[in-house]
């Protein structure tokens, strides 16, 4: 039996599915690693080979993406978790190691990684941690298949919270003022020339339609552009259904005013709801694609979501 033909979904949904890298960021607690999970999913059917990736250590603490999978920990190099999809770890010693193995014979490698005060160098280094991180991504990026082709049309990065996703994403800038020539600054700029370009990366920011999300996630496309990362959709997560168009919802508040009924609370949620969404799409340039509140519990969630991201609204 063949394999179904991909599926064709619309640019306005998913721009970020014609990019190599996206970076899923966002405030924590608002459902970014859920909405990574559902990103891989709907580029699969749409006949990518996609990897999932985010920040641990072998034997590391409990990771909320390994779990979507069935996993305590994402493994250490790309494997299939399910299909059309990898999942690895962007671990800063395999980074470390890999840039060595760029850069150095091969036979000096394992003992430099061996060697105890190299290793306390990159633990002990300002921003080593996450140059290594840097270069776990960069590595997936340019690492190619045996006919040559990319090993994946997709690289899906569940980023940390905020302040985290920033520093990494600033990182290059920092380290090319301290260090403007040799190989790291080669493949600092490397990266920069992928990361950079808005025709290979888009940074999909992930928000609640809540008044401190919003705000959190408008100071954070701000600190992307400053670190020249493009910005592409901002996804709007639970965003609860709204039965009334405005002209309904105007009427309802009128009557509804110095009553407390059933559901008035509710009800008057939705506007704060409203005038969150609209404050975003008054102070940013890209689109806004809102995805409904699905209910947590069940076993499709992810395909609940990516059912929303790709149109299919429930």
């Amino acid at each position: 039996m063949s394999d179904p033909a991909p599926e064709t979904l619309p640019v306005e949904h998913c721009d970020w599915l014609t990019r190599r890298v996206v970076l899923v960021t966002g405030k924590g607690g608002v459902g970014r690693t859920t909405v990574t999970a559902a990103m891989a999913r709907v580029a699969a059917r749409a006949g990518r080979r996609v990897v999932v990736a985010a920040i641990g250590e072998p034997g590391g603490d409990y990771q909320p993406l390994a779990r979507i999978y069935g996993r305590d920990l994402l493994p250490e190099k790309p494997k299939e978790l399910e299909p059309g999809i990898w999942g690895c770890l962007l671990w800063s010693r395999m980074g470390h190691r890999l840039f060595l193995e760029r850069v150095l014979p091969s036979v000096l490698v394992r003992p430099a990684m061996r060697s105890k005060s190299i290793q306390r160098l990159l633990d002990a280094a300002p921003s080593f941690h996450e140059m290594g991180v840097f270069y776990c991504l960069l590595h997936l990026l340019i690492s190619k298949r045996h006919d040559g082709s990319p090993e994946f049309d997709l690289v899906l990065f569940d980023m940390p919270a905020t302040g985290h996703s920033l520093a990494l994403t600033g990182l290059p800038d920092i380290l090319l003022q301290l260090m403007p020539t040799g190989p790291i600054a080669e493949v600092l700029r490397e990266g920069q020339g992928h990361f950079n370009d808005p025709a290979q990366t888009s940074a999909c920011v992930v928000t609640l339609p809540e008044t401190l999300p919003v705000s959190e996630s408008l100071e954070l496309i701000d600190g992307l552009l400053e670190t020249d990362i493009p910005v592409g959709t901002t996804l709007v997560n639970r965003v609860r259904h709204d039965p009334f168009d405005a002209d309904e919802r105007t009427a309802l508040a009128a009557a509804l005013d110095g009553h407390m009924l059933f559901g008035s609370q509710r009800f008057r949620a939705m506007t704060g709801i409203q005038a969150s969404i609209q404050r975003l799409e008054d102070n940013i340039v890209g689109p806004v694609t809102r995805i409904p509140e699905c209910d947590p519990t069940r076993s499709d969630l992810i395909d609940q979501v990516a059912d929303a991201l790709s149109g299919e609204v429930p």
